[in-house]
């Protein structure tokens, strides 16, 4: 196929070699089959932020930072040199993320470079050779639909415990390689101890998830994961090897308001305390 311009200076560098095809148009990046050095894999080109679809992006930016102080304050203040450098954060946070739960076990695309808003990735290929299907293009028994479904779960708590939630996991960001499901498009994966929304988002991720093998699975439907996942968590009692049950159970006990109020004024009028004796010491 003819080139597209966004390649131009990769082939004049020498990282890409030839672009074979066009492989899939998403909400935020086109997705290409290339060669480079001799190699085919894909290279994701990431669209300007004013073409882009994706709904609620500040939600997903939040806890995300700049390199130095500077930049932070800019993205901040949402100057012109701050959106872009929060438009450079969107697209790095998917090479970052990648890396992260990579590094942890769950099976991502190898990254092999970043430059110039494209992301040279491997090409990751089913059974057939070609290109990898995503869940949503085969169809599944009961079976694989339950062994698939515990192997996202624990893709999800893996993911979690290396701090990373997808935030848009569906079965359409899922392929399914000649040996294990593979998680692909994470530039809007978010730092779960850093966004207030990561409850929200990892919850989201687990019942799209469990929505779709319900379908050939209907038993997984009374399932509650997500929550359970959050608790354990939470709790800091997650862990890659915690026993999952699938069970969630709301406790009735009402907080206690009144006891967490006075250790919070007890805790201040220590404080207190501490500060004038250092006044009086100095």
């Amino acid at each position: 196929m003819k080139t597209p311009e966004c390649f131009e200076i990769l082939v004049r560098n020498g990282m890409v070699d030839e672009v074979v095809s066009r492989l899939m148009s998403g909400k935020e990046a086109d997705v290409y089959v290339v060669q480079s050095k001799g190699e085919l894999c894909c290279a994701k080109v990431y669209k300007d932020v004013r073409m882009r679809s994706f709904s609620q992006m500040a939600q997903y930016q939040e806890g995300r930072k700049g390199r130095n102080s500077r930049q932070a304050r800019a993205m901040q203040k949402n100057t012109r040199y701050g959106r872009k450098e929060t438009e450079d954060a969107w697209k790095n946070a998917e090479v970052d993320a990648l890396r992260t739960v990579a590094e942890a076990g769950v099976r991502v695309p190898v990254v092999y470079d970043y430059a110039d808003g494209i992301l040279l990735m491997e090409l990751v290929k089913g059974a057939d050779g070609n290109p990898a299907p995503r869940l949503n293009d085969i169809r599944l028994t009961g079976e694989k639909a339950r062994e698939y479904h515990h192997e996202m779960i624990k893709n999800i708590v893996v993911m979690l415990c290396a701090g990373i939630i997808h935030g848009d996991l569906s079965e359409y960001n899922v392929l399914v390689d000649q040996a294990a499901l593979v998680i692909i498009d994470l530039p809007q994966a978010i730092n779960a101890s850093k966004n207030n929304n990561a409850r929200s988002m990892l919850e989201r991720d687990v019942a799209n998830i469990t929505a779709y093998f319900g379908r050939f699975a209907p038993e997984l439907l009374s399932t509650d994961y997500g929550r359970e996942i959050w608790k354990l968590y939470s709790t800091g009692k997650l862990s890659v090897t915690s026993e999952l049950t699938g069970l969630f159970e709301q406790s009735d006990v009402p907080a206690d308001v009144k006891g967490v109020m006075r250790e919070i004024d007890y805790a201040r009028i220590l404080h207190e305390r501490t500060l004038i004796r250092a006044a009086q010491s100095a």
